[in-house]
């Protein structure tokens, strides 16, 4: 068939697939389908963020946690009897195996499936599975995530006793008492309240009850679902109690409702019942969820908001910091949502994190991660930064030793980033959804197997390849996403530039009989953009394209602790940080762009590899200060007036950046 190039705001949901499962009825179709893992393969920068998690933290857990000690695990016990059984082990896995099939690493394929198949071994004749200690409390929490393990495990090896321990695991969910699911329902003002995050958590439940549904049809499962729905805490209603101030009072300042990472993985469950109810406002719940707290904590870029422990009424400076466990639980939030809806604005939110926030939450060999990552941070050493922070103790360096959940949890962030590149769609198509460079191989059309190549260096380059490398001639719909902040995108197939409108927040749909050697191309213009952040002081920040920008601060390194194999580091700064920008007339023309090298480094993200440097001119701001704890202080309100020499500064790449200040005070300019 001849080409024909066309725009969507998402993919068609009126067919089926025939490769790859979707939802089925009575759940409302879905525009995109994950694929198994293993079917996307990471190149360049990305394949080097998880050649470096094999090589390091992530790849070698055991090594530094108890709690991954297979002899001493619960987990690993038929019984489901040892020291240890609660979500570190199952938040490693997951994100461990993912990994391993990723990258075709036996080393990590073998030990991931070592410990599956040990779950699977433990179920009891109820069908409960894993530590017994959890089954007497009625935690539902730890086997949320170990299934999410034994879910990617299926898609690698289609080992039938995944369904099976499933089916059983599930009926034994319906029998729960009802006084005795989800006690409490997480309302519970609770210091600790680690029985309760089940109940805030239930959507991940939800993820694993629809996936064995699609799998297998049995219609108890959906009643299951809405079970665990009622039961589970009252997200449709969160956001209306957060803005009319109902969560802000003394007794829910350690409440379990404003934890940041419960934030992060519950605001999404009313979306995830809507593939049940159909009931739109079940969806816009769940967007009136992520808009109520970003609007408020979320001022910065980033695309992150300040809960160093909890969301905390006047805590809004860009000094506020987010947990490692809520970037990369954010990231799979959007994942999940991007697959329900197809919405393009769930894609780029996830890119903002991965590319801006994520890479600082731990040190660029991937050895060292920290608990929190804040958009302005000048100084990550022991001292305690309570009560600015809320948490007390040493939440900044970066230690492969410490910071339990983080530690752990931090796994999944690349590997499935990896996993939703692409997706298929129910017209037997494929869509780009994230972008980086990488190749998929799946089926398409009436079957055939076509595998294509991203060729790119995005998110630091504009142009994007897509090479076709099929046998014979293969006729299916190509979807490519134009992100929310490209105005004029271009196209181009083999050669030859298409002419039609092109806007932001859709898919270009490309469909013709693909040939082997064909290439498509997608030019997405960077244009610098201002924020201003009115409620957050009248700050500003610097985006090109999906990169926000930092001050380039020089890092000192010191070693404080660890081993001679892991060390342990504080990060200490060596230049002025205190910078306000100038900006002209017209702001965006305040920058010039300096593109580095025209070969991108293996680890773009440190400061030394920048490939992209925007310099600009600014005035340091005597008065603002650093705090006696090393806190960097409060941003003034802008625009502020100051003395002093105008100097060039230069910004980088906020993900490059571990000291940063990504949020700048306004200085005029007499």
């Amino acid at each position: 068939m001849e080409l024909e190039v066309s725009i969507v705001k998402i993919p068609p949901t009126d067919s089926f697939n025939d490769f790859y499962v979707g939802n089925r009825p009575p759940l409302i179709p879905n525009p995109l389908l994950k694929l198994p893992v293993g079917s996307i393969t990471p190149r360049g920068w990305l394949h080097t963020q998880l050649k470096l998690s094999a090589e390091g933290l992530v790849g070698h857990l055991p090594e530094l946690s108890k709690f991954c000690d297979f002899e001493r695990s619960a987990w690993a016990n038929p019984d489901g009897k040892g020291e240890y059984g609660w979500e570190e082990l199952p938040y490693w896995l997951r994100g461990f195996i993912s990994l391993g099939y990723i990258l075709k690493d036996e080393r990590i394929i073998s030990e991931g499936e070592r410990w599956i198949k040990a779950v699977l071994e433990s179920q009891d004749s109820d069908g409960y599975f894993g530590p017994r200690i959890n089954k007497e409390n009625v935690d539902l929490w730890p086997n949320m995530i170990m299934l999410d393990a034994i879910r990617t495990y299926y898609e690698a090896r289609g080992d039938e006793r995944v369904l099976s321990l499933m089916r059983k695991y599930f009926q034994w969910q319906l029998s729960i008492p009802e006084e005795k699911l989800f006690p409490g329902r997480g309302k519970i003002v609770d210091p600790k309240g680690l029985l309760h995050w089940q109940a805030l958590r239930g959507g991940d439940n939800l993820e694993s009850i629809y996936w064995l549904y699609n799998h297998t049809g049995e219609e108890w499962l959906l009643k299951l679902a809405e079970r665990i729905h009622i039961h589970t805490y009252d997200w449709k209603n969160w956001h209306v109690k957060f803005r009319r101030g109902d969560l802000f009072t003394k007794e829910h300042e350690w409440s379990v409702d404003l934890h940041g990472v419960n934030i992060c993985q519950g605001f999404r469950e009313p979306a995830q019942f809507y593939q049940q109810s159909w009931d739109a406002s079940d969806l816009e719940a769940s967007e009136e969820n992520y808009k109520a707290v970003m609007d408020v904590f979320g001022q910065v870029p980033g695309g992150m908001f300040g809960a160093d422990e909890n969301c905390r009424e006047g805590f809004i400076d860009p000094r506020q910091g987010a947990e490692t466990c809520s970037m990369v639980e954010f990231m799979r939030s959007m994942e999940i949502l991007i697959r329900i809806t197809g919405e393009v604005k769930y894609a780029d939110r996830c890119e903002d994190i991965a590319f801006n926030s994520f890479p600082a939450s731990m040190t660029p060999d991937l050895k060292a991660l920290h608990y929190l990552t804040s958009p302005n941070m000048i100084r990550l050493d022991q001292r305690n930064k309570a009560p600015l922070i809320q948490n007390p103790g040493d939440m900044f360096t970066y230690n492969p030793y410490g910071y339990r959940c983080c530690q752990h949890n931090v796994s999944q962030g690349w590997p499935y980033f990896v996993e939703h590149l692409w997706m298929a769609t129910r017209d037997n198509g494929l869509s780009a959804v994230l972008y980086a460079p990488s190749s998929v191989r799946a089926r398409v059309g009436e079957g055939e197997t076509i595998e294509i190549q991203e060729i790119t260096d995005y998110p630091f380059s504009e142009v994007i390849e897509f090479h076709m490398r099929v046998e014979g001639s293969v006729y299916f719909p190509l979807y490519l996403r134009v992100p929310g902040w490209c105005k004029e995108a271009e196209l181009y197939v083999n050669g030859e530039k298409q002419d039609v409108p092109l806007k932001s927040f859709c898919y270009i749909k490309v469909s013709k009989n693909w040939e082997d050697g064909d290439i498509v191309k997608l030019y997405l213009p960077m244009e610098l953009k201002i924020i201003r952040w009115i409620k957050n002081k009248d700050s500003i920040s610097v985006y090109r394209g999906p990169l926000a920008y930092s001050l380039y601060i020089k890092e000192r390194w010191v070693k404080y602790g660890g081993s001679e194999k892991w060390p342990a580091y504080e990060v200490h700064p060596e230049t002025p940080w205190n910078y306000g920008l100038i900006l002209g007339s017209r702001p965006e023309d305040s920058f010039r762009v300096v593109k580095r090298g025209e070969k991108l480094a293996e680890q773009p993200f440190r400061p030394e590899n920048a490939p992209i440097i925007l310099v600009a001119k600014a005035k340091i701001v005597l008065d603002w200060r650093e705090e006696e704890n090393g806190l960097v202080g409060e941003l003034p309100h802008s625009p502020v007036k100051v003395e002093g020499v105008v100097e060039e500064i230069r910004l980088i790449p906020m993900g490059a950046a571990r000291l940063r200040i990504s949020s700048f005070p306004q200085v005029l300019d007499p």
